[in-house]
């Protein structure tokens, strides 16, 4: 019997369109939202049989998903609360819209706006059908059964039908643009994404064996989903185990190695929170390592890019985190910032902290067994969240060029007696190469200065912030200087040398330096004592920093296409230097410069020089071997 011929209630024609249009780009949502008003309207039977409204027999609870090829249908079925006609009509038909032309006109170019403020879940169905049809019984025995179509028109017809149980049937039937969604793996594959931890079971045909050289269908139903995920139960009862193997099922097409250790979270005021974060083990490569944390919202998954709701720096993680307290729009993939997603986002920072600072106390040696992985995310929260910097400060360690382990308060301790200068700065000298820095460190080293390792991605830009934390303490690299100049305790020695000798010893050097690309040499003269080496190159440390934050930060991008600016110190005092300085002091200088370039002695010197600090290659290094050849 036909109950009625109507409108939807909206009182313009172009609805449809605008979902098709503006959802398009996220069409395969309109699995997750129809499955999931199935599941609400079990979880209402429940509710209503758990608080004595409902007497009858509950019996089957899952939902149903079903595939008719030659129909072109897919049908999602529930036993739920169903709907009588007068609910239809006030759920579907209303949408509960007012001044519907005013909203149309308002959010035409905003669809997420669209979306979000009207909750227009079941209308996502459109996006790939050519006809939808509901057909519900609601739990109440007198309401007749209705089934209500429409063909993407607000134009709608209701009617009452026979169907011999209580809950909905919602039958799609697919236009010719979206056929794929009639091919079982691709609604498997969807329905793994987002129903794999809706709380009642979601059935899709059959369990499927290997029997006489094919597949066959079992009797057994194939659940998709994991009822009971393990981000809702207490931590309590749980082992390491089952964190392992929740992981691996979070994660089943990847090789990633197990993670270091996890954070269960579980808050239920002043927000809901559940989830679980894991800590991967991660050395490099930051953007490869995102993307990897789910959001859900009671147990149906949202998104994997949850830049909106954690701090940058935790999309390092992997894991879950589900909240009903996080204001999503109809497509339940766009967050909105509102109070609670920053109270959220604070409370998983200072989840984070706590953990680090519990590992770090609880057992030191297995901190720094870790500290390897877990550096490039300490110190990348570090840089991109304010708040995380203080707490991090306690559990943050240095690594020393012996693989020794330092809070920064702990090495402060160790080397300010023989590393402050005398303006009273404490250097902390380090080493980004200890092969390729080898000569430098070793000099430091038996200078009795320590030297850290800093080696890692982001370490040229922590280096900066803890300058920044840490009144009068620098980092400076060991080759930015003569070994002698790294810590300057007192007046530098004179150079006993004429400003027209210096010129004339300048101008000759620059002339023997090979051409290196990028790179700009200025000349330096030093009192380095007898026994110091005649010539060194040192690399100057606030250009050189520049460069290495400018490969990272596009705003610095000029300070990558400066040059590189390097020091030849030479040694006043050295006794080659000086007989060289004696043969040629009465030469006029264009022709000292012009006898330098063939002056076996000053190359060596200058090559040897390069050949420590890594800057001797080609051409130049191929004539270095060639001359030391001929000299054996």
């Amino acid at each position: 019997m036909m109950i009625r011929k109507g409108e939807i209630g909206v009182s313009t024609s172009n609805i449809f369109p605008i979902i098709k249009k503006f959802l398009y780009s996220d069409h395969e949502i309109f699995v997750r939202e129809i499955v999931s008003n199935a599941v609400d309207a079990i979880q209402k039977m429940k509710t209503l049989a758990d608080v004595g409204d409902y007497k009858g027999e509950l019996g089957d609870l899952a939902v149903r998903v079903a595939i008719d090829k030659k129909k072109k249908t897919l049908t999602v079925s529930d036993r739920g609360i169903g709907m009588t006609a007068e609910e239809v009509d006030k759920y579907i038909n209303q949408i509960a819209l007012s001044s519907a032309n005013d909203f149309l006109e308002q959010y035409k170019e905003n669809a997420n706006a669209i979306i979000g403020h009207f909750g227009l879940g079941f209308y996502s169905s459109f996006m790939v059908s050519k006809r939808v049809e509901i057909i519900t019984k609601s739990y109440q025995d007198e309401a007749p059964a209705v089934k209500w179509a429409c063909d993407g028109s607000p134009e709608f017809t209701m009617e009452e039908v026979e169907k011999s149980d209580r809950g909905t049937d919602i039958v799609l039937h697919m236009d010719e643009e979206h056929v794929e969604y009639l091919e079982e793996a691709k609604i498997e594959a969807l329905l793994n994404k987002y129903c794999k931890f809706l709380p009642v079971p979601i059935v899709f045909g059959k369990k499927r064996e290997w029997k006489e050289g094919k597949m066959v269908d079992t009797d057994e139903d194939n659940v998709i989903n994991q009822t009971e995920p393990l981000w809702k139960k207490q931590p309590a009862g749980l082992k390491d185990d089952d964190y392992l193997q929740f992981y691996r099922d979070l994660y089943p097409h990847s090789f990633t190695e197990e993670p270091m250790f996890w954070i269960h979270l579980n808050v239920d005021y002043p927000f809901h929170l559940t989830g679980i974060l894991y800590f991967p083990k991660i050395k490099s490569n930051l953007d490869l390592q995102r993307d990897k944390i789910q959001l859900y919202c009671n147990q149906v998954f949202v998104t994997d890019s949850v830049e909106g709701i954690v701090p940058e720096f935790l999309t390092l993680l992997h894991g879950v985190i589900d909240s009903p307290d996080i204001p999503l729009n109809v497509s339940r993939s766009y967050l909105q910032s509102d109070n609670n997603v920053k109270k959220i986002s604070n409370h998983i920072t200072k989840k984070v902290a706590d953990r680090l600072e519990e590992l770090f106390k609880k057992d030191r040696a297995l901190y720094e067994e870790k500290w390897e992985s877990l550096k490039l995310f300490v110190e990348y929260g570090m840089l991109t969240e304010e708040r995380f910097v203080d707490r991090a400060m306690k559990f943050l360690l240095l690594k020393n060029s012996e693989g020794n382990y330092f809070t920064l308060d702990e090495y402060k301790t160790l080397v300010e007696a023989s590393q402050e200068n005398k303006e009273g700065e404490l250097l902390f000298l380090y080493s980004d190469d200890l092969e390729e820095q080898h000569t430098p460190v070793s000099a430091a080293k038996e200078k009795g200065y320590d030297v850290l390792l800093m080696d890692g991605q982001l370490d040229v830009h922590w280096m900066g912030l803890l300058e920044r934390k840490r009144e009068k303490t620098r980092f400076v690299r060991v080759d930015s200087d003569t070994v002698e100049h790294l810590i300057e305790k007192g007046e530098a020695t004179k150079v006993e040398l004429t400003d027209e000798q210096q010129e004339i010893l300048g101008e000759a050097v620059k002339a023997v330096l090979p051409p290196i690309e990028k790179t700009e040499f200025s000349v330096e003269f030093k009192a380095l004592g007898e026994q110091g080496v005649p010539v060194q190159i040192t690399r100057n440390e606030f250009s050189r920093r520049m460069k290495e934050m400018a490969a990272m930060q596009q705003q610095m991008a000029f300070y990558g296409e400066m040059p590189d600016m390097c020091q030849v110190v030479l040694n006043v005092d050295d006794p080659r230097l000086k007989t060289w300085m004696t043969e040629n002091e009465n030469v006029e200088k264009e022709k000292v410069v012009e006898k330098a370039k063939n002056d076996d002695r000053l190359k060596q010197m200058i090559d040897l020089a390069l050949l420590s600090s890594g800057m001797l290659k080609g051409e130049a290094l191929s004539d270095f071997v060639k001359r030391n050849f001929e000299t054996i």
